[in-house]
């Protein structure tokens, strides 16, 4: 059951890179992170109140909080890493943040078998490759470096602080309903400062200005649910086996973001790619065996 639920974060969060990848080419990326959580903490909001989750309430709570915080902050390095490097190089290191939770996982005492840890080798170097590593051309910056390492270790905080965040399937709705609130609250605060310094909050009259935002409504409702429910399995697959496993196998997600890339809008997949791609694959097929 891990795995699967494990997998079924890969999945959701590789989909969700992609529709929100999709949507920051016409919309401003703070207002996409904005509004798809604001649409998936209604969402969630309404599911608190019919199960009553918020009786939940306790400190665990300042766990979803943390997390709120950290996802924004990463976001916002990754992409200041992405408008000073290229993509070749930042995304292959932005998936070094599973080192943070199976780094936890190693602490708390879990120590995976002979196969598991191959499996955990091969599935973060195909996650690596997976990315489209570029291995010649310009230096990278090396503020692009640090930014990537920053939003590394974001993305990795995120998967760690939310799997403390409850131990029952109410506590998790409401933990998850309290990190979209710290989510808008830190990327509208952004968003603001963004505008105030001369940023824009929409697209440029001339490309539909507000409309475009409304017209994709339905996408960006898809993008925070799917981020929503990413989150949610993974804490369900951290708590009911081991977290080195299950991060390993919930960071598969460049793969999937990948494919969706190819097989929707034909991007010809780098020969490194689908080697990296084959390579989780392998992986996978090591952990689930073990």
């Amino acid at each position: 059951m891990t795995a699967v639920l494990a997998l079924a974060s890969s999945l959701l969060w590789g989909l969700a890179d992609f529709g929100g990848g999709l949507l920051t080419r016409r919309i401003p990326a703070l207002t996409v992170v904005v509004v798809s959580q604001t649409v998936a903490a209604l969402v969630l909001g309404v599911i608190v109140l019919l199960t009553g989750a918020w009786r939940e309430a306790g400190p665990q709570l300042w766990f979803a909080v943390a997390a709120g915080v950290a996802g924004p902050a990463a976001m916002f390095a990754f992409y200041k890493a992405l408008a000073l490097g290229p993509m070749g190089v930042v995304s292959p290191l932005g998936s070094l943040g599973v080192a943070v939770p199976v780094g936890v996982g190693l602490v708390l005492g879990e120590r995976p078998g002979l196969l598991q840890a191959a499996g955990i080798l091969v599935a973060v170097a195909g996650v690596l490759l997976a990315g489209g590593p570029e291995l010649r051309g310009a230096p990278v910056q090396r503020r692009a470096v640090l930014y990537t390492l920053v939003a590394a270790v974001g993305f990795g905080t995120v998967m760690a602080l939310i799997a403390e965040a409850s131990s029952t399937l109410n506590g998790l709705f409401l933990a998850l309903f309290v990190q979209r609130l710290a989510n808008i609250a830190v990327g509208g605060t952004s968003l603001l400062v963004s505008v105030r310094r001369g940023g824009a909050a929409l697209p440029p009259a001339a490309e539909g200005g507000s409309g475009v935002v409304l017209a994709a409504l339905p996408s960006l409702a898809f993008v925070g649910l799917a981020d929503v429910a990413a989150n949610g399995t993974y804490a369900l697959a951290a708590q009911n086996g081991p977290v080195t496993v299950a991060a390993v196998l919930a960071s598969l997600y460049p793969v999937v973001t990948a494919l969706a890339a190819r097989g929707l809008l034909k991007e010809r997949l780098l020969a490194v790619q689908a080697v990296g791609a084959g390579l989780a694959l392998l992986g996978t097929t090591l952990l689930t065996a073990g």
